[in-house]
Order: C-alpha cells, then sequence, then structure tokens
C-alpha cells in the first residue's frame, strides 16, 4: 500500500508563549492556581468545515445513516491554553453561557436543540492525536483483512449474514484486534475512522476500504491544526483533543443520557488561533453483531462528537459530534 500524507492539514506559525518560575511549595502553587481566571468562549458562527460541505462526504454520509445526525461547531477562548488545566477548560466550557445557548445537540425525537442543561461536572479523557499520514491503515492491507485491489474480505457470521473482516477486526472479539496496535488504537484519526466504518442504525457498508480512510482524513484534516517544528522543520500536530461526557444534576446529559462507544464528543483544542471545534454526531438504533451500543465529542479549539443515537459539532477551537 502506498502512504498517503495527510496533505491539506493548515500549519500554524510559531508564537510566543508565557514563561515563569516553578513554584514547588504546596501553598505556592495553590497561591499560583487563584490566579488562573475561568476561560470564556464565543461561537463562530460563519465558520464552516469542508466534510459538511463536500457533495461527495456528504453523500457517503448519507449513505452510512450518519448525515443529519453529524454536526460541528467552533468557538473561540479568551486565554492560553494550558495542558494541565484540560478539566478546567472542558468544565468551563459546558458551564460557559454561550455554550449553554448554542451547543446543539440531539433529543429524543431526533432534532437538534441546545444544550441548555446546568453542568455540574465533566468526564475528560486525553486523546492521542499525532498522525499526520495514514500509516497507521497499512496493517490492515497486509493482514489480510483487505484485499491488494482494496476489496474488504467478507465473513461469515452468526447473526450478521452481511459481514467483513474490517468491522470484525473492529471488535474486540476478533481473532484480527491485535492488527492495528493498541497505541495506534487510541489516535483521533483511527477512532474516526472507526465511527465512520460502523456507521449508522440503516448503514450501507462498503465493498472497498477507500472510502472509509478519505472520508475519516478529511475530517480528521477540519478538525486537526498543524504546526513545523523550529529546530527539525517537521509538521507535527499542534492540536488537542479532548473526549469529554458531561453530567448535570441527574446524572449523564452529554452527548447522550446513556454511556455508549457510538455516542461520543470530542474537544478539538487549537492553542494557537485560541479556537474550539465541537462536532457531534448521533446515530439511533446502530446494533453491534453481540449488542447494542452508542457514540462521543471535540475542539480547534474545534469540538466532534457522535452518538448512538449521535450528534456531531464543531468550532473554531472546539468541536462536539453526535450520531444518533
Amino acid at each position: 500500500m502506498s502512504l498517503i500524507p495527510l496533505r491539506g492539514l493548515r500549519p500554524v506559525e510559531t508564537v510566543s508563549r508565557f514563561h515563569g518560575y516553578c513554584l514547588t511549595t504546596t501553598e505556592m502553587a495553590e497561591e499560583t492556581h487563584a490566579f488562573e481566571q475561568t476561560y470564556t468562549f464565543s461561537l463562530l458562527p460563519n465558520k464552516t468545515f469542508t466534510f459538511q460541505q463536500d457533495p461527495h462526504t456528504t453523500g457517503l454520509l448519507m449513505k452510512w445513516s450518519m448525515l443529519g445526525r453529524i454536526s460541528a461547531q467552533a468557538f473561540n477562548f479568551d486565554q492560553t491554553f494550558q495542558s494541565y488545566r484540560k478539566n478546567d477548560f472542558a468544565l468551563n466550557f459546558f458551564q460557559d453561557p454561550c455554550v449553554k445557548n448554542n451547543l446543539k445537540t440531539l433529543d429524543a425525537s431526533g432534532a437538534w436543540k441546545p444544550l441548555g442543561s446546568d453542568i455540574t461536572h465533566v468526564d475528560v479523557e486525553a486523546v492521542p492525536c499525532t498522525k499526520v499520514s495514514v500509516d497507521l491503515f497499512e496493517p490492515i492491507f497486509s493482514s489480510g483483512i483487505v484485499r491488494p485491489s482494496g476489496h474488504i474480505v467478507k465473513c461469515y457470521h452468526e447473526v450478521n449474514p452481511d459481514f467483513d473482516e474490517l468491522r470484525m477486526m473492529l471488535l474486540d472479539d476478533s481473532d484480527n484486534y491485535h492488527v492495528v496496535s493498541p497505541c495506534d488504537r487510541r489516535e483521533f484519526l483511527f477512532r474516526l475512522f472507526k465511527h465512520i466504518v460502523l456507521g449508522g442504525e440503516l448503514c450501507q457498508y462498503e465493498d472497498i476500504i477507500s472510502p472509509y480512510i478519505e472520508s475519516a482524513k478529511m475530517i480528521y484534516k477540519d478538525l486537526v491544526s498543524v504546526q513545523k517544528a523550529s529546530d527539525t522543520r517537521e509538521i507535527r500536530v499542534a492540536s488537542t483533543i479532548l473526549k469529554v461526557a458531561a453530567h448535570d444534576e441527574n446524572g449523564l446529559c452529554y452527548p447522550s443520557g446513556r454511556d455508549n462507544e457510538q455516542t461520543f464528543a470530542y474537544l478539538c483544542i487549537d492553542p494557537f488561533k485560541r479556537h474550539v471545534g465541537r462536532d457531534v454526531s448521533s446515530q439511533r438504533g446502530f446494533r453491534e453483531p453481540f449488542s447494542d451500543f452508542p457514540f462521543f465529542p471535540f475542539r480547534e479549539a474545534r469540538l466532534f462528537f457522535q452518538r448512538l443515537t449521535l450528534q456531531l459539532g464543531s468550532s473554531a477551537c472546539v468541536g462536539t459530534a453526535t450520531l444518533t
């Protein structure tokens, strides 16, 4: 397989950063945190995403039962992002009045509506995001899951007669699960690929793998910013990706009231542009061969979120996606 670089990832110029002393005593550390202010956010209503505008990609999303269940939104924020404050950032995001009134989520009827809830706490997972090429998919081609022509190998399944080795590899019970390393499986690019392949409730699956890879690459390029290292001149990912789940006084409420793998939300944070993107997708009724499961969100800060019932949204620093 020829490796295809992720051309089109937008470099950002290196900017000067704040410097300071490291305070080592407990008292001084507590005093330092007292000066850390709350992040505030503003919606970027005119921000567009290529994967939502491109006719070919939207046609594929419709085929995979994801169109209308996936959206992206972008927000600006007012302070320098520090990775050690990722939990504060996520909580400030969901508690911000602008986000509360503008962040989209899918209700039980499948209609998009503002979040509205008073968020009390947020579960935050830092998602590895280091890839600037699609080389992590190479083992899929060399392990017999995909033929040299790109056609996906079919397989017998006692529950789902129209099943294939690619979807089987994405599930924990597959003999080919080890083909992609645990490290690469945690990567944001691979997670996007997995969500696309599994699709929505009425997904019409592909016979060849290329539409899945190209669509995942397009969404990835929309949500992730890169920069050139000053010392080595290598292109590196600059964005921080957070998988988030928000709770109100009644429990889990975003991206869904149910904890499910196919219901998800990601914040995709661009620390240089101070953008956060939200990409949300929600998918209802998707059935895994063995059990039902949902989807997740992110930032530019851009945010990407998908849920099974799943939604997708994004922002110029924060992004989420939901799939139902």
